[in-house]
């Protein structure tokens, strides 16, 4: 990990125990479970693949905690399972690379709360279309959270679907997209 020295008990720098502590913070305002964020930050942080045992020992967790949060990990698509050669137990990596971590996270989080919202803001709109009582405010409210979802949505995964050349590239223009489209500042409907 590091030429500091590592602790006994886990056998990390500070700095990694920093990070993974932070992380497993970070998760839980993100809606994520502390230790499944932890386990990922470890794994994140590791040069190798790491067996289940060893996860939990180092993040001082529970078997079976690591072990679902294992598998909510691959559920998501970040943490993968390998083999390594003369060793019987399950190892487990994750992706290195912080953009596609973005790309797999953030097109899981669509599929599971946008894309769902979606479908019940479309059936809701239907219905208050026909409804003969329906009621115009709810209606155009309803409707206009319907179009910005769809569009902020279509947006969303055009960027996703950019080589990662180009997500990069747009990720570095950051604040020029305005100079480029022009900063008219109009009040938006």
């Amino acid at each position: 990990m590091s030429e500091q020295i590592k602790s006994p008990e886990t056998g990390l720098t500070p700095v990694a125990q920093k990070f993974i502590l932070h992380w497993g913070e970070m998760g839980t305002k993100w809606g994520i479970n502390r230790t499944v964020a932890q386990v990922h930050a470890l794994l994140f942080l590791s040069p190798h693949p790491l067996p289940a045992d060893e996860i939990s020992t180092t993040l001082s967790v529970a078997r079976s905690n690591v072990s679902t949060s294992l598998r909510e990990l691959q559920g998501w698509g970040i943490v993968s399972l390998v083999h390594v050669l003369g060793d019987r137990r399950d190892h487990f990596q994750t992706t290195k690379d912080v953009w596609e971590i973005f790309r797999t996270v953030s097109e899981e989080r669509k599929r599971r709360e946008i894309d769902p919202t979606l479908r019940v803001l479309a059936e809701c709109v239907q219905e208050v279309k026909t409804t003969p009582s329906g009621d115009a405010y709810t209606r155009e409210r309803l409707e206009s959270m319907l179009d910005f979802l769809t569009t902020m949505s279509g947006l969303f995964e055009e960027i996703l679907r950019m080589p990662m050349v180009a997500l990069k590239g747009v990720g570095k223009l950051r604040g020029k997209v305005i100079t480029l489209l022009g900063s008219d500042k109009k009040k938006a409907g």
